[in-house]
């Protein structure tokens, strides 16, 4: 049975426990969550030592990082080198989205080496074998569709982002708006091009019950794509993105009822004053399952910091109820990440996610903060750089210039907090 099924009987599996226990819940909790929806665990049991993550309703934001090769750069040692680096810096899951080279070995390489939930979108490879046998994209088969979904399902993939929601009616939608950046997903492009020249319905909303069956049988959840997200701020909130979304509201319903875990994608450029919004729209209409977000990047002159722009985005979706944010790192627009943007795109994104478990009352979260503003009051170097979400760079920064007494070099001798002691403390001296 699947974690849901599970959950739907009453049954507390080994999954559930161990997310109980890394959130600090009582493992009902965990269980009813997953019973009713908002909560997924990822958990493909073709996946050798998967350490469980819990994502959802009550449990910490969580945080993905994108790795993949590209048609122009990468390989197995790039993406392994660029996953250590993801997991070192406290990624929650990985999405292999591989799209150049031997991209099954490259996903079956990531998915042995490590414990972390993997994803990946597997029209990617679909596509690039229709071009090899066909000679291009829109000459892909439902069967070859479906092939590459129970292939990776079969190497042990945790999720599978599924652009189910891009229908011919969605398409008009799309053709009637009239967009300033039209589709920007991958997969959402693909997938319309094959819509447009086949004359024929998605087969992935078309077939959906052959999708759910493959999910059901390996415990695979779902995450239904994106593919009409916004990718300039101008976009936003238009009748294209709405009417994908109303789709996977009741795509959600369906997978639930055929026991298969299911979570929704959320929108990439999103202006500040919607992002709220967006967060109840998809809150309300697919019946609180976990949303999954790209950023969202609050505007589109970031290139180069839009690791920056995503967690500005990321932290106001999540307080707002968002689950699961997908890093962006700096060279998000521009080119392929290195180790050093993955780096910096998995930290951005957590503080994001921790800034909002704050808001969200999350256990744990507000008390983490508070000791470190007490070993701040201490000057107790040590602890605050243990007590950082990036120990290293604490470390390494703070010891960076040389200091006078026990402050840091930016005030030295004149430290606030140093000063003020000897007059609010127990044994203050008279002036």
């Amino acid at each position: 049975m699947t974690q849901l099924e599970l959950a739907s009987k009453g049954i507390v599996s080994p999954q559930m426990q161990s997310v109980a226990e890394s959130e600090g819940l009582e493992a009902e909790i965990v269980r009813q969550g997953v019973a009713s929806g908002t909560i997924v665990i990822p958990a493909n049991p073709l996946h050798k030592g998967l350490v469980p993550c819990g994502i959802g309703k009550g449990l910490k934001t969580k945080v993905n990082a994108n790795i993949g090769t590209s048609s122009d750069y990468g390989s197995i040692a790039t993406e392994l080198e660029k996953l250590r680096v993801a997991a070192d810096c406290g990624a929650d899951t990985v999405m292999d989205l591989s799209t150049g080279g031997e991209i099954s070995a490259v996903r079956r390489a990531v998915i042995g080496a490590t414990t972390l939930p993997v994803g990946t979108v597997p029209i990617y490879q679909a596509a690039l074998e229709a071009i090899d046998k066909r000679g291009a994209i829109v000459k892909m088969t439902a069967a070859d569709l479906f092939a590459a979904i129970e292939q990776q399902a079969r190497d042990g993939v945790d999720f599978m982002t599924v652009h189910c929601g891009v229908t011919r009616s969605a398409i008009e939608r799309l053709k009637q708006q009239g967009r300033v950046a039209d589709i920007v997903s991958r997969g959402g492009a693909f997938l319309t091009g094959w819509v447009l020249c086949n004359e024929q319905e998605n087969p992935l909303y078309e077939q959906y019950d052959r999708l759910l069956e493959i999910a059901r049988e390996y415990d695979v959840t779902l995450s239904l794509g994106d593919g009409f997200r916004p990718g300039s701020i101008a976009d936003a909130t238009d009748r294209a993105q709405i009417q994908e979304l109303l789709i996977l509201g009741e795509l959600v319903d369906k997978a639930r009822k055929a026991g298969v875990q299911v979570m929704v994608e959320g929108p990439g450029h999103v202006p500040l004053n919607q992002i709220e919004a967006n967060i109840r729209l998809e809150k309300s209409i697919c019946q609180d399952a976990p949303f999954y977000v790209l950023g969202p990047l609050v505007t589109d002159v970031g290139a180069g910091y839009d690791h920056i722009t995503g967690a500005i985005g990321g932290a106001v979706a999540a307080a707002a109820g968002a689950d699961f944010l997908c890093y962006v790192t700096p060279a998000e627009h521009l080119g392929l990440p290195d180790t050093e943007d993955v780096r910096q795109g998995v930290m951005a994104s957590r503080i994001a996610g921790h800034a909002a478990d704050i808001v969200k009352g999350v256990k744990g979260a507000a008390a983490w903060d508070r000791k470190m503003s007490e070993a701040r009051k201490r000057l107790d170097w040590p602890e605050q750089a243990r007590l950082s979400i990036d120990p290293e760079r604490a470390r390494r920064v703070h010891a960076k210039h040389s200091a006078s007494g026990s402050a840091c070099s930016m005030c030295g001798q004149f430290c606030a907090m140093d000063f003020v002691e000897k007059y609010l403390g127990v044994t203050a001296p008279k002036c």
